[in-house]
């Protein structure tokens, strides 16, 4: 096989690929026993019907037609390979010369779009700089009322349903006076806007009793995105009352035995949380960084394919303004990617089982999945390959994080192994994730499927 690849643009390329005949026949005499096994022709057993024959019932060009199918992707890859072309996206095929003869030649040419060649600037130094740690009263006070709200009990209220209260509903949908589905003794939070769009605004005003009727696109099932009629009934209305902040909430809601040893300790919490917030910082700055100085072509091809998928997914193919949006933001994210991808290739990135392991649990949590069926969904999909390599990112990154000189707004040094605390040392609720690089395409947020 011979091969030759034209560079058309910084992330394009057209490869030339001549295969002798000798090294096609193996797939035509492949075709011809697939082609045979599939006519009947009198006088001949099926799948013994001689090569002669199946030209004379066929036709030459449709056994030729089988055998190059079957022989593009094994050839095109050999070539890719050869001439160290790096495919991405869909290829485009031309075939320009089939064997309709013994001893005749295929040949064929392919336009692919190809990951860039990237020149990378030197990763050690970079400098950024983050915000000061400032733990301001709010930032107690919401830590502290969060914790409170924990132990908070629902007492049952007379009157009409305000933004934050929790009811008890029966709700349900029909279309075109059908119903499709309805739950009865549902709880709810008004305002946290996790049931049907216009839910709450419907709730709110409400007395237990009542029952109010509105219309709104349903969020799952069979009917998923139609416009519903939906019915909702208030059973109950209650509020969470708050326990006092004293010496007695602080020894039933921590270790402390006084409120003001669990209030020094909320202070320390929420100064690690603005220490982990520079790390985030720090992180995000030196991708933007290498961002700003780093030249890193992106395949329109790919772009488009992904904002169309991204538009069509959404059923806005022809909002132009959004288009524009998820255009850059995709542009972005591969840009992202490809200079990740260099960096850890250069240096020589390894990703171990545990780190895995580990993404993969945390992925799962995410998608609120048990980390099993996570894992069983996305190998089924074929996915395992990109998570090794969005891993090998994210140790990427941290790599030249590392490396980076980190200062905060009033100039003093950030030491970043500071930033996040010890697991056993972190509180269960306030424990951050590593500070390592989070970056992705449209395609690459979506949940994968279910097992």
């Amino acid at each position: 096989m011979k091969s030759a690849v034209e560079t058309l643009s910084p992330t394009r390329v057209k490869l030339t690929v001549e295969v002798p005949f000798d090294e096609l026949k193996p797939m035509l005499d492949d075709a011809y026993r697939t082609i045979g096994s599939q006519i009947q022709v009198p006088g001949f057993r099926k799948g013994k019907v001689p090569s002669r024959i199946i030209d004379q019932r066929v036709g030459r060009g449709a056994v030729v037609q089988e055998a190059v199918n079957e022989a593009l992707p094994k050839f095109f890859a050999e070539a890719a390979e050869a001439e160290d072309v790096r495919a991405i996206g869909q290829p485009d095929v031309d075939v320009t010369a089939v064997p309709l003869e013994d001893g005749q030649d295929l040949t064929f040419t392919v336009e692919t779009d190809v990951r860039p060649t990237i020149e990378l600037p030197e990763l050690t130094g970079i400098a950024v700089s983050v915000d000061d740690v400032a733990v301001a009263d709010e930032d107690v006070e919401e830590r502290m009322t969060s914790l409170r709200e924990r132990f908070g009990t629902l007492v049952g209220v007379e009157r009409a349903v305000e933004d934050g209260d929790h009811v008890s509903i029966d709700l349900s949908a029909s279309i075109d006076g059908e119903e499709i589905d309805s739950v009865t003794n549902v709880s709810y939070e008004v305002g946290s806007k996790n049931m049907l769009e216009g839910m709450d605004e419907a709730l709110i005003g409400m007395s237990a009793g009542e029952t109010k009727t509105f219309t709104a696109p349903l969020a799952g099932g069979d009917n998923e995105g139609q416009d519903a009629d939906c019915t909702v009934t208030v059973q109950s209305v209650k509020v969470r009352e708050l326990p006092e902040l004293d010496d007695e909430f602080a020894q039933l809601a921590s270790q402390f035995d006084t409120l003001d040893e669990l209030r020094a300790d909320v202070v320390a919490q929420a100064e690690q949380a603005k220490k982990y917030e520079q790390g985030i910082q720090a992180r995000d700055k030196v991708l933007e960084h290498l961002l700003e100085t780093v030249d890193v072509p992106v395949p329109d091809g790919i772009v488009e394919a992904e904002v169309h998928s991204h538009l069509e997914g959404e059923n806005r193919l022809e909002d132009d303004e959004h288009r524009a949006e998820v255009d850059e933001s995709t542009r972005k994210a591969l840009k992202a990617q490809f200079l990740l991808d260099a960096i850890a290739e250069k240096l020589e990135v390894k990703v171990e089982q545990p780190e895995l392991i580990e993404y993969l649990v945390m992925s799962a949590q995410q998608y609120g999945m048990d980390p099993n069926q996570f894992a069983q969904a996305i190998d089924q999909q074929g996915q395992i390959p990109s998570m090794v390599q969005e891993v090998a990112r994210r140790k990427a990154l941290a790599a030249v994080l590392d490396e980076a000189t980190v200062t905060d707004a009033s100039g003093n040094a950030v030491d970043l192994d500071e930033l996040v605390p010890d697991a056993e040392e972190a509180p269960a609720d306030d424990a951050p994730e590593a500070v390592e690089a989070e970056v992705e395409t449209e395609a690459d947020a979506e949940e994968p499927a279910k097992a």
